[in-house]
């Protein structure tokens, strides 16, 4: 007998339309709202990403294509999709009330960020466990997958084509860059969180298994709170790698994102490939997981060890 299981995907959120940014902002900034400043701050970002940011797309294809994996995967359950935003509708606890209404009583969640944070995915699970019981619903959580060998893999395959477009006698003057979305340095080091060390171990797997001789670690996409975040900025760590090393060629991964979408598109393809300009170096960033089938498997891998 097949028994309905919720399939809980949770994501940041993006801003819809135009009319959507200064709700969206207020909400990141905790219901604070924004000057009109920061609000043309942000529409110039996407404006210069081509308009508003892919992400809303791409997290609907996303999790389908989870959904569907899962499907294939299961004889014995039937997973039903249901979609849960931190910042904009539908919201995370938006979603667990669907659950609840179409009679879902378990379900499985899973955060479109690889690493684990308790300000990150921790926070997206405590948003939907708050809410699911409530109505007495079980959710078993995915936590993080940055390990999985499909997650490694797939980022293997895009280092090492990469790597093909650059002379290989250059490929000591050639480093990889490695990074994840900031946080405040000192939540992270008062509650010992494990961001840091798994962003770190993602980066050792990365090295090990392609053909990059050279590895750093840095930081992005930091909030201007007035407080000290992780580093060092990828922007800072570009000009200290050139001046320290003199690397030729810069190749970005984020692999604390999933996606295209703002942070790469503008953090990466536009300050980080300025920054190179400036030094004369050459900007590689290789293509984002998006739904790769390499990456939705890594994340039903994930999954199918939890159930």
């Amino acid at each position: 007998m097949t028994k309905t299981m919720g399939l809980l995907v949770m994501a940041y959120g993006t801003p819809y339309k135009e009319s959507d940014i200064e709700p969206y902002y207020t909400d990141i900034r905790r219901g604070k709202k924004p000057s009109e400043a920061e609000i043309q701050d942000l529409k110039d970002r996407y404006e210069a990403i081509g308009g508003l940011s892919p992400l809303a797309g791409v997290t609907q294809d996303q999790a389908k294509a989870i959904q569907t994996r899962l499907n294939e995967v299961y004889d014995d359950i039937e997973f039903k999709l249901y979609i849960g935003l931190k910042h904009i509708h539908p919201f995370i606890e938006d979603a667990v009330e669907d659950m609840h209404q179409d009679g879902i009583e378990e379900a499985v969640t899973v955060v479109l960020a690889p690493h684990y944070s308790n300000f990150s995915v921790g926070s997206y699970n405590k948003r939907a466990q708050e809410k699911a019981k409530s109505f007495g619903i079980s959710l078993t959580h995915v936590e993080h997958y940055y390990h999985q060998d499909k997650f490694i893999q797939y980022w293997k395959e895009q280092v090492n084509e990469t790597l093909t477009e650059i002379p290989e006698s250059e490929h000591e003057d050639t480093v990889l860059i490695v990074s994840a979305h900031s946080l405040p340095e000192r939540m992270i080091m008062e509650s010992n969180d494990p961001y840091p060390s798994e962003l770190e171990s993602s980066a050792n797997m990365l090295e090990q298994a392609s053909n990059i001789k050279n590895v750093a670690i840095g930081w992005q996409s930091e909030g201007n709170t007035g407080t000290p975040w992780l580093g060092p900025d990828v922007q800072d760590l570009t000009r200290s790698l050139y001046e320290s090393q003199g690397y030729k060629h810069y190749i970005y991964t984020p692999l604390g994102f999933v996606c295209n979408h703002l942070e790469v598109l503008y953090d990466n393809d536009v300050e980080c490939k300025d920054v190179c300009d400036d030094l004369g170096v050459n900007y590689y960033r290789p293509n984002m997981p998006n739904t790769n089938p390499l990456f939705i498997e890594a994340i039903v891998d994930e999954i199918k060890s939890l159930l």
